[in-house]
Parts: structure tokens; C-alpha cells; sequence
């Protein structure tokens, strides 16, 4: 009976170098096209998603489908979103209608909230879209009816090919009210599950 040829340290070196490359590999590209961890920078998603929680999201969504009121998504916000800039000069009384041009290196994780076309006003920190005040539709926020951005009574509309993003803590949340509307182009992917701490494992 033949007996194999037994390999040089030098080609286990190598052999194991190769499976550590095809490894390394495939985990980044798997985050690079279909799943990628994400951990929560902050409290503007209470109750929802808390500060340091970590989610996987979906990235496959944001090629081949739309976006739909109710997703939570990770996405590039406009530049200037980390000062509340917004893209143009507006009433106190109106939601930001436009951001920046450009879009910022940092990324943000909130929830779609309106749709383009949709009009939309905010009262006591609750979404008025097309007219009809979200209660029900929105029962998981955390309203707050006194913050400077709850209570944005003059409606706008969101342009075309974008959405409009809210952090479920409305009190304590920058997001689309001071910076605008987010270009379908820069949203990453959608948080679908929810997997540290254990205690709050689970699907969104």
C-alpha cells in the first residue's frame, strides 16, 4: 500500500496562509454584497434599538428592491447631517426638505418614515403623512411633544428617488427633520436581526 508524501513545514505554512486568504475572503465579501454587522452608535432608536445593541443588516434589499415605510435601514446620511445642516433655508415651522448634495462618510441607522411623494408634518412627535396622523402606525416610537424639531406643523413633500428618516426616539433623534430627505442611492442595507446583548436577540 502507497503511503503519501508527507508536506514540508514550508508547505503547511503556505497551505495554511491559502485557507486563511479564502477565508478572510469570503467574509468580506459577504459583507460586502449580502450581510454586514452593525452596532448602534446611540439612544435615538429607543425603545427600539438601544445604545451599543448589534444587528445584522441585509444589503441584497437595497439593490434589487425598494424601500417601504416601517424599515429600519442603515444608510449614508447627507453631508452635514453631524452639525444638522440642512441643504436649504426653510420655515421654522417645516421639516427640512433637502439636504446637502453630497453625502457624509459616517452612517446612521433610522427608521423610513415617508416615502417620495408622500407629504409630510410632524405633531408631538408623530409622523403626519398625506394628512392622516400616524398613532397606530407608529406605536413602537417614543414620542416626545415638546422637543425644538416634535412639532413641524407646515407639510413637505419628499422628492423623488428618496426617503425620509426618523429615529424611533423622537425627543432625542437627529435626523431627516434637520437634514432632509436620504437618496435611495445612499442606503446600505436593512437591519433585519438583532444578536447581542442575548437578552434582545431577535428580528426587526
Amino acid at each position: 500500500m502507497a503511503r503519501g508524501s508527507k508536506q514540508s513545514p514550508a508547505g503547511s505554512l503556505i497551505e495554511l496562509v491559502s485557507i486563511v486568504a479564502v477565508a478572510l475572503g469570503l467574509a468580506l465579501g459577504i459583507q460586502a454584497v449580502l450581510v454586514k454587522p452593525f452596532r448602534i452608535p446611540s439612544e435615538s432608536m429607543v425603545p427600539t434599538l438601544v445604545d451599543g445593541q448589534r444587528v445584522l443588516v441585509e444589503r441584497v434589499s437595497t439593490r434589487f428592491g425598494e424601500p417601504a415605510r416601517g424599515d429600519v435601514m442603515v444608510f449614508k446620511p447627507p453631508e452635514g447631517a453631524d452639525d444638522n445642516a440642512c441643504g436649504v433655508r426653510h420655515p421654522q415651522g417645516s421639516p427640512c426638505a433637502k439636504g446637502t448634495d453630497e453625502q457624509s462618510e459616517m452612517n446612521f441607522i433610522k427608521r423610513v418614515v415617508a416615502l417620495e411623494g408622500d407629504r409630510i408634518a410632524i405633531r408631538r412627535g408623530r409622523v403626519i403623512l398625506n394628512g392622516e396622523l400616524q398613532r397606530e402606525e407608529e406605536e413602537f416610537i417614543r414620542p416626545d411633544a415638546g422637543c425644538a424639531t416634535c412639532n413641524l406643523p407646515q407639510a413637505i413633500t419628499i422628492p423623488k428617488d428618496s426617503v425620509y428618516m426618523m429615529g424611533d426616539n423622537r425627543g432625542q433623534s437627529a435626523d431627516s427633520r434637520e437634514w432632509g430627505p436620504v437618496p435611495e442611492d445612499w442606503l446600505i442595507g436593512k437591519a433585519r436581526v438583532t444578536y447581542w446583548p442575548p437578552s434582545r436577540i431577535g428580528g426587526l
